[in-house]
């Protein structure tokens, strides 16, 4: 295993330190947590947002904090929940009165912890509510979850429920945005090489040279089968066509695209994907009014992508396009 870290223990500390030292304009570290939250003091004026999850996914989820996104953003080691006290930390840390909305990826372990944090505040009175994020088409159930997984098209629900927030809906109405947009979000990923866990030292899973894995998770956990490398249109169409087969994606639609990369995968790569996309879905008479191609959420030094379709109305639409400065998404 070859990776520039410092040791198996202390990636996560170093990280967020970095990461605060990179962006102090928008990030602070809660003190003793492995939190970030918004710089400077609270937003009086509007609902709190707070995800996380394991580590490893950068620059989900510390790099969507910031106006017009999350307000917190809990880091787990990697690939691993963070703990219901941490969680806890970021609430205290971002709650102003208005409430606070937890946007959790459908893996077992955040489900249980972020409902354990929430309860714990809910007894000191603090308004917290939680939506969960399950947009894999992939699989229905997994080792590490009971129904679909969350996965990129989490970022959907951090940018348009954060609008919302920044507008000064209340925490029921944020709540409800979020939930249209999990509603009307699906993704599905594939792998050409799999990520090393550093604690692990070794591939999450093996791949002859010439096949490819579909439907793979966040976690370097395998996906639905494997099968023979081909061209990258034949790829993109596996997996676009899984989303499609949904039904919620017809003629006269609009819809916002992510081409994801996992971590490995070349911008040139990823957009040439995308070229694919826009032109299938052009096809079937579903206009794209907005794209977004990079590194949104990875798994690790995984190469491989993931396609996320959103479905669109004139309010999911509105707030997309709203303003947001995050260091990993701004947008004016």
């Amino acid at each position: 295993m070859k990776k520039l870290i410092n040791g198996v223990d202390n990636i996560v500390d170093e990280m967020l330190n970095g990461m605060v030292k990179a962006h102090p304009e928008y990030v602070e570290r809660v003190p003793g947590t492995d939190v970030v939250a918004r710089t400077g003091a609270k937003k009086t004026d509007k609902v709190a947002l707070i995800s996380g999850g394991g580590s490893g996914h950068e620059p989900a989820h510390g790099g969507y904090v910031g106006r017009g996104m999350l307000d917190a953003a809990v880091a787990g080691a990697v690939f691993t929940s963070p703990t219901p006290d941490q969680v806890y930390e970021a609430i205290h840390a971002v709650d102003a009165g208005k409430g606070v909305l937890l946007i959790i990826k459908n893996y077992t372990g955040d489900v249980m912890n972020f409902e354990m944090a929430a309860d714990m505040a809910r007894d000191e009175d603090i308004e917290v509510d939680q939506v969960i994020v399950a947009d894999d088409v992939a699989v229905e159930n997994s080792t590490w979850t009971t129904g679909r997984r969350g996965i990129a098209g989490t970022i959907f629900v951090h940018k348009i429920a954060g609008a919302a927030a920044e507008e000064g809906r209340s925490l029921p109405e944020v709540k409800a945005v979020a939930e249209k947009v999990i509603a009307n979000v699906r993704s599905m990923g594939m792998a050409v090489a799999p990520c090393t866990v550093p604690a692990v030292g070794k591939p999450s899973f093996e791949l002859e040279e010439d096949e490819v894995e579909i439907g793979i998770g966040i976690h370097g956990e395998p996906g639905t089968h494997r099968e023979k490398i081909t061209d990258a249109n034949t790829t993109a169409d596996t997996l676009l066509d899984k989303i499609l087969a949904e039904g919620i994606y017809g003629e006269g639609d609009e819809v916002a695209v992510m081409v994801n990369g996992m971590g490995g995968t070349p911008l040139m790569e990823l957009y040439l994907i995308n070229d694919h996309v826009a032109d299938v879905l052009a096809g079937k008479g579903i206009k794209v009014a907005k794209t977004l191609v990079g590194n949104f959420m990875t798994s690790l030094d995984m190469e491989g992508f993931s396609i996320t379709l959103l479905k669109l109305d004139d309010e999911l639409k509105a707030l997309l396009d709203a303003p947001a400065d995050t260091p990993a998404f701004r947008q004016f």
